[in-house]
């Protein structure tokens, strides 16, 4: 029988003044109207608020639910929605409610787009309806919803794939990971093999973006090729890569190449994709980390909070960089919503992020500024203590060349180790996404050609470890819906580089030790 899992803490918030004659009494408590926005509101999104520049503009926000509301969760959620129609009617320049459809939804949180004096007159209408006591509050708190951005073969061998599909058979048979990103291009021949993308009810791919309803259709290629790491195969036909590399001149240039086979860590592994990445018009992937939050409930209602594992894993190569004047290290939504997941039976891989190197002051160089590593770069949400968070090193070197310099590096805001693995990040080849809208390559796949292209980031070291524990999971199935246990053992069997523990972790992942070590 699986442990039960721990009852999130109950929060709650003091109540408002009851009557004008109670001012004094309760300006002791901390009460008055400039205090409650300090209480319910983070100070870093006040300053936001009250910054010249900032009038009149929206902000994207996550208003999170009081817990202890009388009613519950639910009733909480309805009163939030119902004040924020109360405010749009009562104002002709009122806020959008509907930012990015209704496509995303949470059980927890609702998402909302408000302008400065919205914000603050939702906090005032809540309070004033919870005069009498705190349970009447619906409003735990107000958090930013904060912009993602992407945290983006040899490598097969450097991590022991190939060795464990020759000696155990480790292929990832029916085992299945969501893919938390910019979607997944359907048409892409290098998941045709074993049809990762056909999924048995009652899974269904879903679309968290502002987008039709699109999640096989990845017009950024993020997402494609992050799971072309996970899972797929494509051994016949014309395999074209293109990856980068510099002329005679040290000019950077493209240069294609043909593979004879190209395979994921799990090549037969089941891929769900949750799109929560958009192209905008520059081209880039765009989002928000309530896409994600509504992500993740998506996969706990298809688990039934834990009491079916019908998805395994998730893959979260997409993220932001840690404030800490927002939240306690490792404490926002996001990363309790990752926890929270992690306590119900699935694995969580997590991309360390790309922010390792940087700028810092010199008393003593020529110039103002000189590159540095930097610490204390671990993204959201691999801040969540419970996530498996990865590092990037060589693809086939990494003995040699240790910690990529982009890889975030620890240790957490509050002090712990991360990151917890290190992977091969650096120049991967994989899957492109026949639907990048790129001038300089055909839109569509050739029905005899399956392009694949480079690229490098932790973003492409975090499938290599989702791939390694679906391929485990696939033949040592009683640690199925036991992820605790699985990061324990992936972190006592990886690989020491020698490298600092804030850069490596516990070192680069090793899935044949894994296996072997049960």
């Amino acid at each position: 029988m699986r442990r039960p899992r721990p009852k999130r803490r109950v929060r709650t918030r003091a109540a408002a003044p009851a009557t004008a004659e109670s001012r004094d009494a309760n300006s002791k408590r901390g009460f008055l109207p400039e205090v409650l926005d300090r209480t319910v509101i983070a100070i870093p999104l006040l300053r936001q608020l009250d910054h010249p520049k900032r009038k009149g503009q929206p902000f994207d926000v996550v208003i999170d639910m009081n817990l202890d509301f009388d009613g519950g969760r639910d009733a909480a959620r309805k009163r939030v929605r119902q004040m924020i129609k109360t405010l749009v009617r009562r104002r002709q320049t009122g806020p959008r409610t509907e930012r990015v459809g209704p496509k995303v939804e949470s059980e927890q949180y609702v998402f909302a787009t408000l302008d400065r004096d919205a914000i603050r007159d939702l906090v005032r209408m809540d309070a004033h309806a919870g005069e009498a006591r705190p349970t009447e509050r619906a409003i735990y708190h107000i958090w930013p919803d904060f912009p993602l951005k992407r945290l983006i073969n040899k490598s097969i061998s450097t991590v022991k794939a190939n060795a464990a599909h020759n000696a155990f058979a480790a292929f990832g048979d029916d085992i299945i990971w969501a893919v938390v990103d910019s979607g997944i291009d359907g048409t892409h021949p290098h998941f045709r093999k074993y049809q990762n993308l056909d999924l048995p009810r009652p899974l269904k791919h879903r679309d968290f973006t502002s987008a039709s309803e699109a999640p096989l259709v990845d017009e950024y290629g993020h997402g494609t090729h992050v799971a072309g790491i996970i899972a797929g195969e494509m051994t016949g036909g014309k395999i074209v890569a293109t990856a980068r590399h510099r002329d005679e001149k040290g000019r950077p240039t493209n240069v294609a190449t043909t593979l004879p086979a190209i395979a994921g860590m799990a090549p037969r592994t089941k891929l769900l994709s949750l799109k929560v990445l958009d192209k905008d018009g520059r081209g880039n992937g765009t989002g928000r980390a309530s896409r994600i939050i509504a992500a993740l409930e998506y996969i706990q209602r298809l688990n039934g909070d834990g009491r079916r594992i019908l998805i395994q894993g998730v893959n979260l190569s997409v993220g932001y960089d840690f404030e800490p004047e927002w939240f306690a290290c490792g404490q926002s939504p996001l990363c309790v919503e990752v926890n929270r997941l992690v306590k119900s039976g699935v694995v969580v891989v997590v991309a360390a992020g790309n922010s390792g190197y940087g700028f810092v002051e010199s008393t003593t160089a020529d110039t103002d500024r000189v590159a540095a590593g930097l610490d204390l770069t671990i993204n959201d949400p691999g801040n969540a203590d419970l996530a498996i968070t990865v590092g990037s090193t060589h693809r086939d070197m990494p003995h040699i060349y240790g910690v990529s310099y982009f890889s975030s590096k620890g240790p957490t805001g509050d002090g712990r180790m991360k990151p917890d693995l290190l992977a091969p990040g650096e120049k991967i080849i994989s899957c492109d996404s026949g639907q990048r809208d790129d001038a300089s390559r055909r839109p569509q796949h050739d029905a005899a050609v399956a392009r694949y292209r480079e690229d490098s980031g932790t973003s492409m070291a975090a499938p290599h470890v989702s791939g390694v524990i679906a391929s485990f999971l696939s033949i040592r199935r009683e640690f199925i819906g036991h992820p605790e246990e699985v990061k324990q053992i992936f972190l006592s069997t990886a690989t020491d580089l020698h490298r600092a523990p804030y850069f490596q972790g516990r070192g680069l992942v090793d899935v044949m030790r894994a296996i072997q070590s049960i």
